[in-house]
Protein backbone atom coordinates (compact mmCIF):
# COMPACT_ATOMS: atom_id res chain seq x y z
CA UNK A 1 0.00 0.00 0.00
CA UNK A 2 1.24 3.48 -0.75
CA UNK A 3 4.32 2.02 -2.42
CA UNK A 4 5.44 5.12 -3.96
CA UNK A 5 5.12 7.46 -0.63
CA UNK A 6 8.49 7.83 1.56
CA UNK A 7 8.06 6.53 5.06
CA UNK A 8 9.23 8.12 8.32
CA UNK A 9 12.83 7.40 8.11
CA UNK A 10 13.07 5.05 11.88
CA UNK A 11 16.63 4.84 11.68
CA UNK A 12 18.13 7.96 12.08
CA UNK A 13 19.78 8.10 15.42
CA UNK A 14 18.24 9.89 18.53
CA UNK A 15 19.44 13.24 19.25
CA UNK A 16 20.47 14.11 22.17
CA UNK A 17 19.27 17.16 23.79
CA UNK A 18 21.56 20.22 23.72
CA UNK A 19 20.58 23.38 25.91
CA UNK A 20 18.07 21.52 29.02
CA UNK A 21 17.53 24.99 30.23
CA UNK A 22 15.45 26.56 27.69
CA UNK A 23 13.53 23.43 27.91
CA UNK A 24 13.17 23.83 31.42
CA UNK A 25 12.14 27.30 31.19
CA UNK A 26 9.24 26.33 28.68
CA UNK A 27 8.18 23.81 30.83
CA UNK A 28 7.71 25.27 34.39
CA UNK A 29 4.72 27.82 33.80
CA UNK A 30 2.84 24.12 33.85
CA UNK A 31 4.03 23.76 37.55
CA UNK A 32 3.34 27.69 38.42
CA UNK A 33 -0.06 27.87 37.14
CA UNK A 34 -0.99 24.22 38.41
CA UNK A 35 0.44 25.18 41.70
CA UNK A 36 2.49 21.63 41.18
CA UNK A 37 4.86 20.13 43.36
CA UNK A 38 7.38 17.35 42.32
CA UNK A 39 8.40 14.82 45.12
CA UNK A 40 11.41 12.36 44.70
CA UNK A 41 11.72 9.09 46.34
CA UNK A 42 14.52 6.98 46.54
CA UNK A 43 16.82 8.86 44.13
CA UNK A 44 19.24 9.86 46.52
CA UNK A 45 22.36 8.80 43.86
CA UNK A 46 20.62 7.52 40.83
CA UNK A 47 21.93 9.06 37.91
CA UNK A 48 21.27 8.64 33.85
CA UNK A 49 20.97 6.40 32.18
CA UNK A 50 18.41 4.83 33.84
CA UNK A 51 14.71 4.10 32.23
CA UNK A 52 11.75 6.37 33.20
CA UNK A 53 8.19 5.34 32.99
CA UNK A 54 5.80 7.79 33.44
CA UNK A 55 1.49 7.63 33.70
CA UNK A 56 -0.31 9.33 30.71
CA UNK A 57 -3.34 11.56 31.14
CA UNK A 58 -3.06 14.77 29.51
CA UNK A 59 -0.03 16.67 27.51
CA UNK A 60 0.80 18.55 30.41
CA UNK A 61 2.61 14.98 31.32
CA UNK A 62 5.26 15.95 28.67
CA UNK A 63 6.26 18.97 30.45
CA UNK A 64 6.52 17.58 34.50
CA UNK A 65 8.24 14.82 32.90
CA UNK A 66 10.81 17.18 31.62
CA UNK A 67 11.04 19.14 34.64
CA UNK A 68 11.39 15.88 37.32
CA UNK A 69 14.23 14.99 34.80
CA UNK A 70 16.00 18.10 35.13
CA UNK A 71 18.88 18.79 34.75
CA UNK A 72 19.51 15.57 32.92
CA UNK A 73 18.86 15.26 29.11
CA UNK A 74 16.08 12.57 28.35
CA UNK A 75 15.01 10.94 24.80
CA UNK A 76 11.24 9.97 24.91
CA UNK A 77 9.02 8.34 22.75
CA UNK A 78 6.30 9.47 20.76
CA UNK A 79 3.79 8.76 18.25
CA UNK A 80 4.00 9.44 14.81
CA UNK A 81 0.95 12.23 14.62
CA UNK A 82 3.36 14.22 17.62
CA UNK A 83 5.45 14.62 14.34
CA UNK A 84 3.57 15.88 12.04
CA UNK A 85 4.55 19.59 10.58
CA UNK A 86 7.15 19.36 13.36
CA UNK A 87 9.93 16.77 13.03
CA UNK A 88 13.11 18.35 13.07
CA UNK A 89 11.73 20.52 16.69
CA UNK A 90 10.51 16.98 17.89
CA UNK A 91 13.68 15.23 17.41
CA UNK A 92 16.15 17.97 18.37
CA UNK A 93 14.41 17.99 21.64
CA UNK A 94 14.61 14.44 22.38
CA UNK A 95 11.59 12.86 20.19
CA UNK A 96 11.45 9.14 19.11
CA UNK A 97 9.04 8.12 17.09
CA UNK A 98 6.89 5.25 17.13
CA UNK A 99 3.74 3.45 15.84
CA UNK A 100 1.53 2.67 18.80
CA UNK A 101 0.78 -1.13 19.40
CA UNK A 102 3.04 -2.46 16.78
CA UNK A 103 6.48 -4.52 17.35
CA UNK A 104 9.47 -2.56 16.84
CA UNK A 105 12.87 -4.08 16.93
CA UNK A 106 13.81 -0.85 15.66
CA UNK A 107 12.77 0.86 18.66
CA UNK A 108 14.26 -1.10 21.00
CA UNK A 109 17.95 -0.27 18.81
CA UNK A 110 17.31 3.51 19.28
CA UNK A 111 16.30 3.23 23.24
CA UNK A 112 19.86 1.49 23.50
CA UNK A 113 21.53 4.03 21.72
CA UNK A 114 20.26 6.79 23.97
CA UNK A 115 21.49 3.91 27.36
CA UNK A 116 24.58 4.36 25.91
CA UNK A 117 24.62 8.00 24.92
CA UNK A 118 24.30 8.31 29.47
CA UNK A 119 20.86 9.45 29.20
CA UNK A 120 17.55 9.11 30.51
CA UNK A 121 14.93 7.04 28.51
CA UNK A 122 11.35 7.85 28.59
CA UNK A 123 8.63 5.74 28.09
CA UNK A 124 4.60 6.23 28.45
CA UNK A 125 4.50 2.43 28.95
CA UNK A 126 0.22 3.18 28.84
CA UNK A 127 0.95 4.58 24.73
CA UNK A 128 -2.27 6.47 25.06
CA UNK A 129 -4.15 8.96 27.18
CA UNK A 130 -5.97 7.27 29.93
CA UNK A 131 -9.44 7.02 29.31
CA UNK A 132 -10.58 7.70 32.79
CA UNK A 133 -7.88 8.68 34.72
CA UNK A 134 -7.06 5.06 35.94
CA UNK A 135 -4.21 2.72 34.83
CA UNK A 136 -4.69 1.61 31.16
CA UNK A 137 -2.48 -1.89 29.72
CA UNK A 138 0.91 -1.88 30.60
CA UNK A 139 2.65 -3.96 27.88
CA UNK A 140 4.37 -7.17 29.68
CA UNK A 141 8.00 -6.36 27.88
CA UNK A 142 9.18 -3.41 30.39
CA UNK A 143 11.13 -5.71 32.91
CA UNK A 144 12.70 -7.23 29.94
CA UNK A 145 13.76 -4.17 28.67
CA UNK A 146 15.26 -3.33 32.33
CA UNK A 147 17.35 -6.57 31.93
CA UNK A 148 18.57 -6.14 28.63
CA UNK A 149 19.41 -2.81 29.42
CA UNK A 150 20.90 -3.33 32.66
CA UNK A 151 19.97 0.21 34.24
CA UNK A 152 17.91 1.35 36.73
CA UNK A 153 13.76 1.60 36.82
CA UNK A 154 12.68 4.76 37.79
CA UNK A 155 8.48 5.69 37.67
CA UNK A 156 6.84 9.00 37.35
CA UNK A 157 3.20 8.82 38.69
CA UNK A 158 1.32 11.85 38.12
CA UNK A 159 -2.21 13.08 39.60
CA UNK A 160 -4.18 15.64 38.81
CA UNK A 161 -3.55 15.79 34.78
CA UNK A 162 -6.51 14.25 33.87
CA UNK A 163 -8.66 15.86 36.39
CA UNK A 164 -7.69 19.09 34.88
CA UNK A 165 -7.51 17.82 31.35
CA UNK A 166 -9.50 14.71 30.54
CA UNK A 167 -9.06 12.78 27.26
CA UNK A 168 -12.66 13.53 26.32
CA UNK A 169 -13.10 16.75 26.52
CA UNK A 170 -9.55 18.76 26.46
CA UNK A 171 -10.52 22.07 28.48
CA UNK A 172 -8.10 23.52 30.64
CA UNK A 173 -10.46 23.56 34.04
CA UNK A 174 -7.50 25.07 35.88
CA UNK A 175 -7.01 22.51 38.50
CA UNK A 176 -4.42 23.83 40.86
CA UNK A 177 -2.30 21.20 43.23
CA UNK A 178 -1.45 18.89 40.95
CA UNK A 179 1.19 16.36 41.87
CA UNK A 180 3.95 14.42 40.57
CA UNK A 181 5.97 11.39 42.46
CA UNK A 182 9.44 10.23 41.07
CA UNK A 183 10.58 7.10 42.66
CA UNK A 184 13.41 4.96 41.69
CA UNK A 185 11.71 1.35 41.77
CA UNK A 186 14.76 -0.85 40.67
CA UNK A 187 18.44 0.49 42.30
CA UNK A 188 21.52 -0.22 40.10
CA UNK A 189 22.21 -2.82 42.52
CA UNK A 190 19.36 -4.82 41.79
CA UNK A 191 18.71 -4.63 37.93
CA UNK A 192 20.95 -8.05 37.86
CA UNK A 193 19.52 -9.72 40.80
CA UNK A 194 15.70 -9.17 40.14
CA UNK A 195 13.86 -11.38 37.36
CA UNK A 196 12.47 -9.75 34.43
CA UNK A 197 8.59 -10.96 36.54
CA UNK A 198 9.74 -9.26 39.56
CA UNK A 199 10.23 -6.43 37.64
CA UNK A 200 7.07 -5.77 36.54
CA UNK A 201 5.43 -6.83 39.11
CA UNK A 202 7.28 -3.18 40.65
CA UNK A 203 6.06 -1.28 37.97
CA UNK A 204 2.55 -2.86 38.15
CA UNK A 205 1.99 -2.11 41.36
CA UNK A 206 3.63 1.87 40.88
CA UNK A 207 0.76 2.33 38.20
CA UNK A 208 -2.16 1.88 40.26
CA UNK A 209 -3.85 5.01 40.52
CA UNK A 210 -7.21 6.72 40.26
CA UNK A 211 -7.20 10.46 39.56
CA UNK A 212 -11.44 10.37 40.67
CA UNK A 213 -10.22 8.86 43.97
CA UNK A 214 -7.43 11.04 44.27
CA UNK A 215 -9.36 14.42 43.55
CA UNK A 216 -12.04 13.26 46.18
CA UNK A 217 -9.48 12.80 48.91
CA UNK A 218 -7.48 15.96 47.93
CA UNK A 219 -11.05 17.45 47.69
CA UNK A 220 -10.06 19.32 44.10
CA UNK A 221 -13.04 20.77 42.84
CA UNK A 222 -13.75 21.83 39.05
CA UNK A 223 -15.81 24.62 38.60
CA UNK A 224 -16.10 24.61 34.79
CA UNK A 225 -19.31 24.51 33.72
CA UNK A 226 -19.48 22.33 30.92
CA UNK A 227 -17.40 19.71 33.05
CA UNK A 228 -19.64 16.59 32.04
CA UNK A 229 -19.40 17.73 28.29
CA UNK A 230 -18.02 14.45 26.38
CA UNK A 231 -17.74 12.42 29.10
CA UNK A 232 -20.66 10.03 26.96
CA UNK A 233 -17.97 9.32 24.67
CA UNK A 234 -16.30 6.92 27.67
CA UNK A 235 -19.69 6.24 29.64
CA UNK A 236 -21.71 4.92 26.03
CA UNK A 237 -23.68 1.87 28.12
CA UNK A 238 -26.57 3.24 30.21
CA UNK A 239 -26.73 0.82 33.37
CA UNK A 240 -30.42 1.78 33.87
CA UNK A 241 -31.71 0.44 30.43
CA UNK A 242 -28.07 -1.02 29.26
CA UNK A 243 -28.82 0.91 26.18
CA UNK A 244 -25.53 1.51 24.23
CA UNK A 245 -24.48 4.74 22.27
CA UNK A 246 -27.43 6.80 23.44
CA UNK A 247 -25.88 8.53 26.50
CA UNK A 248 -25.16 12.49 25.66
CA UNK A 249 -23.50 15.26 27.53
CA UNK A 250 -24.19 18.75 27.84
CA UNK A 251 -23.23 21.48 30.81
CA UNK A 252 -22.85 19.53 34.09
CA UNK A 253 -25.36 16.56 33.25
CA UNK A 254 -24.93 13.09 31.66
CA UNK A 255 -28.56 11.14 30.12
CA UNK A 256 -29.66 8.76 28.97
CA UNK A 257 -31.61 9.76 25.25
CA UNK A 258 -33.33 6.52 25.01
CA UNK A 259 -34.80 5.64 28.59
CA UNK A 260 -34.24 9.46 29.99
CA UNK A 261 -32.12 8.47 33.29
CA UNK A 262 -30.19 11.37 33.97
CA UNK A 263 -26.88 11.86 35.98
CA UNK A 264 -25.19 15.02 37.56
CA UNK A 265 -21.87 15.95 37.39
CA UNK A 266 -20.20 17.16 40.59
CA UNK A 267 -17.32 19.50 41.36
CA UNK A 268 -15.46 16.81 42.89
CA UNK A 269 -15.96 14.39 39.88
CA UNK A 270 -18.77 12.14 41.44
CA UNK A 271 -21.91 10.90 39.38
CA UNK A 272 -25.44 10.95 41.09
CA UNK A 273 -28.43 10.34 39.62
CA UNK A 274 -30.96 13.16 39.40
CA UNK A 275 -34.09 10.59 40.37
CA UNK A 276 -34.01 7.43 40.84
CA UNK A 277 -30.81 4.95 41.15
CA UNK A 278 -26.80 5.92 41.00
CA UNK A 279 -25.62 3.00 40.14
CA UNK A 280 -21.99 4.33 39.80
CA UNK A 281 -21.19 7.33 41.20
CA UNK A 282 -17.12 6.56 40.28
CA UNK A 283 -16.33 6.80 37.15
CA UNK A 284 -13.56 4.38 36.96
CA UNK A 285 -16.27 1.65 38.39
CA UNK A 286 -18.91 2.69 35.22
CA UNK A 287 -16.08 1.72 33.12
CA UNK A 288 -14.78 -1.24 34.29
CA UNK A 289 -18.75 -2.55 34.38
CA UNK A 290 -18.59 -1.51 30.32
CA UNK A 291 -15.62 -3.63 29.93
CA UNK A 292 -17.09 -6.82 31.91
CA UNK A 293 -20.15 -6.49 29.59
CA UNK A 294 -18.01 -6.52 26.97
CA UNK A 295 -15.79 -9.26 27.62
CA UNK A 296 -19.12 -11.46 28.24
CA UNK A 297 -19.61 -10.67 24.57
CA UNK A 298 -16.02 -11.55 23.73
CA UNK A 299 -16.49 -15.19 25.78
CA UNK A 300 -19.81 -15.63 24.66
CA UNK A 301 -18.24 -15.13 20.65
CA UNK A 302 -21.07 -13.01 19.97
CA UNK A 303 -18.49 -9.48 19.81
CA UNK A 304 -18.92 -8.17 16.00
CA UNK A 305 -18.28 -4.33 14.46
CA UNK A 306 -18.72 -3.89 10.64
CA UNK A 307 -19.19 -0.32 9.77
CA UNK A 308 -18.53 1.94 6.06
CA UNK A 309 -15.74 3.98 7.43
CA UNK A 310 -13.12 6.97 6.22
CA UNK A 311 -9.27 6.26 6.14
CA UNK A 312 -6.76 8.59 6.59
CA UNK A 313 -2.91 7.49 6.28
CA UNK A 314 0.10 9.03 7.83
CA UNK A 315 3.24 7.12 6.16
CA UNK A 316 5.25 10.17 7.61
CA UNK A 317 5.26 13.43 9.14
CA UNK A 318 4.31 15.30 6.41
CA UNK A 319 0.40 15.55 6.30
CA UNK A 320 -2.33 12.76 6.05
CA UNK A 321 -3.10 10.78 3.15
CA UNK A 322 -6.45 10.82 2.25
CA UNK A 323 -7.47 6.88 1.05
CA UNK A 324 -11.21 7.75 0.98
CA UNK A 325 -14.02 5.31 1.80
CA UNK A 326 -13.20 1.65 3.58
CA UNK A 327 -14.99 -1.16 5.42
CA UNK A 328 -14.18 -2.10 9.21
CA UNK A 329 -14.84 -5.34 10.53
CA UNK A 330 -13.57 -6.04 13.71
CA UNK A 331 -14.50 -9.49 15.51
CA UNK A 332 -13.21 -13.09 17.04
CA UNK A 333 -10.51 -12.79 14.60
CA UNK A 334 -8.97 -9.04 14.76
CA UNK A 335 -9.56 -5.82 12.52
CA UNK A 336 -9.63 -6.60 9.19
CA UNK A 337 -10.01 -3.29 6.62
CA UNK A 338 -10.42 -3.40 3.09
CA UNK A 339 -10.75 -0.03 0.50
CA UNK A 340 -10.00 1.43 -2.34
CA UNK A 341 -7.50 4.68 -3.02
CA UNK A 342 -8.48 6.05 -6.18
CA UNK A 343 -5.62 8.21 -6.47
CA UNK A 344 -3.04 5.37 -6.81
CA UNK A 345 -6.15 3.14 -8.83
CA UNK A 346 -4.99 1.10 -5.67
CA UNK A 347 -7.14 -1.79 -3.23
CA UNK A 348 -5.73 -2.07 0.14
CA UNK A 349 -5.87 -4.72 2.57
CA UNK A 350 -5.28 -4.67 6.37
CA UNK A 351 -5.41 -7.36 8.83
CA UNK A 352 -4.28 -7.25 12.52
CA UNK A 353 -4.87 -10.85 14.73
CA UNK A 354 -5.98 -10.73 18.11
CA UNK A 355 -2.75 -12.04 19.10
CA UNK A 356 -0.55 -9.21 17.70
CA UNK A 357 -2.25 -6.27 19.18
CA UNK A 358 -3.28 -6.14 23.34
CA UNK A 359 -4.46 -3.11 22.62
CA UNK A 360 -5.58 -0.46 20.03
CA UNK A 361 -5.05 3.42 20.14
CA UNK A 362 -8.48 5.78 19.60
CA UNK A 363 -9.13 9.59 19.14
CA UNK A 364 -12.56 11.14 20.04
CA UNK A 365 -13.17 14.01 17.45
CA UNK A 366 -10.06 13.83 15.82
CA UNK A 367 -8.83 16.94 14.91
CA UNK A 368 -12.33 18.47 14.44
CA UNK A 369 -12.90 16.42 11.16
CA UNK A 370 -14.28 13.18 10.64
CA UNK A 371 -15.35 12.43 14.30
CA UNK A 372 -13.81 9.54 16.45
CA UNK A 373 -11.35 6.97 14.92
CA UNK A 374 -9.85 3.99 15.72
CA UNK A 375 -5.80 4.17 15.06
CA UNK A 376 -4.66 1.13 12.87
CA UNK A 377 -0.79 0.71 12.32
CA UNK A 378 1.70 -1.73 11.24
CA UNK A 379 5.13 -1.30 11.05
CA UNK A 380 5.28 1.08 7.93
CA UNK A 381 1.89 2.85 8.09
CA UNK A 382 -0.20 4.23 10.51
CA UNK A 383 -4.18 4.62 9.45
CA UNK A 384 -6.63 6.71 11.13
CA UNK A 385 -9.91 4.79 10.52
CA UNK A 386 -13.13 6.83 11.48
CA UNK A 387 -16.41 4.69 11.39
CA UNK A 388 -19.20 5.93 9.99
CA UNK A 389 -21.90 4.40 11.55
CA UNK A 390 -25.03 6.17 13.24
CA UNK A 391 -24.44 4.83 16.53
CA UNK A 392 -21.12 3.54 17.71
CA UNK A 393 -18.38 3.42 19.75
CA UNK A 394 -14.68 3.47 19.59
CA UNK A 395 -14.70 3.09 23.32
CA UNK A 396 -16.03 0.00 23.66
CA UNK A 397 -13.81 -1.39 20.48
CA UNK A 398 -10.92 -0.27 22.55
CA UNK A 399 -12.20 -2.34 25.59
CA UNK A 400 -13.13 -5.04 22.91
CA UNK A 401 -9.23 -5.28 21.64
CA UNK A 402 -8.51 -5.56 25.14
CA UNK A 403 -10.70 -8.28 26.09
CA UNK A 404 -10.26 -10.11 22.64
CA UNK A 405 -6.67 -10.47 23.64
CA UNK A 406 -6.97 -11.70 27.41
CA UNK A 407 -9.47 -14.67 25.57
CA UNK A 408 -7.12 -15.24 23.34
CA UNK A 409 -4.40 -15.64 25.67
CA UNK A 410 -6.25 -17.81 28.58
CA UNK A 411 -6.98 -20.31 25.14
CA UNK A 412 -3.24 -20.54 24.54
CA UNK A 413 -2.77 -21.38 28.29
CA UNK A 414 -4.85 -24.32 28.45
Amino acid sequence: MLDNIERFDMNKPPKRQKIRFIGYLTELPSLILHKGKITKIDMKGVKPPYILLANHNAYMDINILGLAAFPHRLNYVVAIDGFIGREALLRNVGGICKRKFTNDINLIKQMHRVIKNGDIMSIFPEARYSLCGTTAILPESLGKLAKLFKVPVVTLIMHGHHINSPFWNLHDRHVKGIRAEMKCIVKPDEVGTLSAEEINKRILKEFQYDEYKWQKENNIRVKYKGRAEGLHKVLYQCPHCLTEYEMETKGTTLRCAHCGHTWEYSELGELKAVEGETYFSHIPDWYEWERENVRKEVEAGKYYFESEVHVDALPNAKAFIHLGKGKLIHDQNGFHLTGYYKENDEHYNLDIPVIDTYSVHIEYEYLGQFGDCVDLNTLNDTLYVYPEKEKFSVTKISLATEELYKYELSKKAK
